[in-house]
């Protein structure tokens, strides 16, 4: 489990802020050091996500991918973090401020989705940047790069998407980023990325494989590398269609359950 440290107290025990962002004393702790990108696998816990007809949830297939992600990044001699380890609640402010003490260079959160508008002749996936944040833009536009091009390799998928996929931003009433894990991170470089969607029988089926769950946190790391070490632009920049704030919710404190901390 990755917590931020409130105080190192006199006996030698820490006190760490829980991911439910509750305050507890642990002892054992192994400080995090420099981090080059921080890998957030959406929900988790009592928050499933979206949920595949083949009864994959997204919690389970959103971590099991970001780990793939921070071993690639590992073997590329990047350093990584995960915002959390294991199957349980962490809420979104926990999530941006382990970004904000990590102080990456990039900040990606990882999805599947959900509700697809209708069939597509290719990978639905999407990708959300920071508005305001071109660095954000571009990384956004090597992982759907990645991503897609991975995606690709496997054939007969009768695919399904959002009319509008691809790389684009999204904001709310206020005028600000719409997802919090875009917006709440900022001023670190952060996008949200909707890999494929559950929704979709055969890509619930597909994403169900481990070598593919392998194949897309490799694409995710590769769009990541390239985003560190080449001037590379990306792709699949479009504009989303305008859609008004989202009636439920989730990632706050209603609900969440600490995991054990030791």
């Amino acid at each position: 489990m990755v917590s931020p440290v409130v105080r190192v107290n006199p006996d030698g025990t820490v006190t760490i802020k829980t991911p439910c962002e509750n305050t507890a004393t642990v002892s054992g702790v192994t400080a995090v050091g420099p981090v080059d990108v921080v890998i957030d696998p959406g929900h988790g816990g009592s928050e499933s996500g979206a949920t595949g007809v083949n009864g994959l949830t997204e919690r389970t297939v959103n971590l099991e991918v970001s780990k793939h992600v921070i071993s690639a990044l590992t073997a590329a001699g990047l350093r990584p973090l995960l915002t959390r380890t294991g199957d349980y609640r962490v809420t979104l402010s926990e999530r941006a401020k382990i970004a904000h003490l990590a102080n990456p260079r990039a900040f990606v959160s990882v999805h599947h989705n959900g509700a697809s508008d209708g069939p597509r002749d290719g990978p639905g996936t999407e990708v959300f940047y920071q508005h305001s944040s071109s660095a954000s833009r571009r990384l956004g536009g090597l992982i759907y790069e990645e991503v897609v091009a991975a995606l690709k390799q496997y054939q007969g998928i009768a695919w399904q998407a959002d009319t509008d996929a691809g790389v684009k931003t999204r904001l709310n009433t206020s005028g600000g980023d719409y997802y919090a894990m875009v917006r709440q991170p900022a001023p670190v470089v952060a996008v949200l990325a909707e890999l494929l969607f559950l929704s979709n029988p055969p890509e619930a089926d597909l994403v169900a494989r481990p070598d593919v769950q392998s194949a897309e946190g490799n694409a995710v790391a590769r769009g990541i590398v390239r985003y560190l070490t080449t001037p590379d632009p990306g792709s699949g920049y479009t504009e989303a269609y305008p859609r008004t704030e989202p009636a439920g919710g989730g990632g706050g404190l209603s609900g969440c359950t600490d995991p054990p901390l030791q």
